[in-house]
């Protein structure tokens, strides 16, 4: 069985928030001295967001794509004391324990596809993912991509997967075409989706994306709406992941369409 860990770091300061996203995520420093970009469960969507994040970002790492290190963040009860902003302040009390943290890519700038061409292929491998994680949030209106040092990286998966905020058939959201895709950002340039999905779905065996599944928290699997232990949930991601693998070519005929429009 594949082993995933992810490291384990201690939140020591709160630089500052980052306030382009809905969540108010933060950039912070922790006790290895490196700096992250930190996803609170106490926001929005609370630990779904979280467990999307790292779910995605898992995955794009198994796929060969380029994303910054995932790291659960330890935040102490002290924290945030002295926060004078009391928005901020209450985010952080109602985050202390476990949450998730993106190391900082220092120096990085957003993506810009009228400065930046990305090639058919890793437009193609983002697309695909997208497309398979039901990602809503890599639009030219928000990119969520990094250029660093020259290269393109993927940030910000807490939108994808949002079966999980009803919950409810999660089988039906499984075989779904995604027609969100249509709005995708690198969708014009990828000519290559069908060539992708076959190495892709030899990437994703069984055993990856189980040991991805594994890797979310029992403290996050929580939730008041149900009744399910840590351990069904985890077995409904799987299964909706599983299925939706199976069944790609659903939504790789749904990109194809949307980009046949652009062409």
């Amino acid at each position: 069985m594949e082993n995933l860990q992810l490291r384990t770091i201690n939140v020591t300061r709160y630089i500052a928030p980052l306030r382009e996203g809905g969540s108010l995520p933060a950039l912070a420093e922790a006790d290895d001295d490196f700096k992250y970009v930190l996803k609170f469960k106490g926001a929005g969507h609370g630990v779904k967001a979280l467990i999307a994040e790292l779910i995605g970002g898992e995955i794009a790492r198994t796929l060969g794509l380029p994303v910054p290190e995932l790291v659960f963040a330890n935040l102490d009860e002290a924290f945030g004391r002295t926060e004078a902003d009391e928005e901020i302040q209450d985010l952080l009390k109602g985050s202390q324990g476990l949450n998730l943290a993106l190391h900082f890519l220092s120096g990085a700038i957003n993506f810009d596809p009228v400065v930046t061409d990305v090639e058919a292929k890793l437009a193609s491998q983002i697309v695909w993912l997208d497309s398979f994680i039901t990602n809503v949030d890599r639009t030219f209106k928000n990119t969520n991509m990094l250029i660093w040092h020259k290269e393109l990286w993927l940030i910000d998966h807490g939108a994808c997967l949002y079966f999980h905020h009803s919950f409810t058939n999660w089988e039906s959201h499984a075989m779904s075409p995604f027609a969100l895709i249509k709005d995708h950002v690198l969708l014009p340039q990828a000519s290559l989706i069908e060539e992708v999905n076959r190495e892709f779905k030899a990437i994703l065996t069984e055993e990856k994306l189980r040991a991805i599944v594994e890797l979310i928290p029992d403290i996050w699997l929580q939730w008041e709406e149900t009744e399910q232990s840590a351990e069904e949930l985890r077995d409904i991601y799987l299964k909706f992941l599983k299925t939706r693998l199976h069944n790609s070519e659903i939504f790789i005929k749904e990109a194809q369409n949307a980009r046949a429009t652009f062409i």
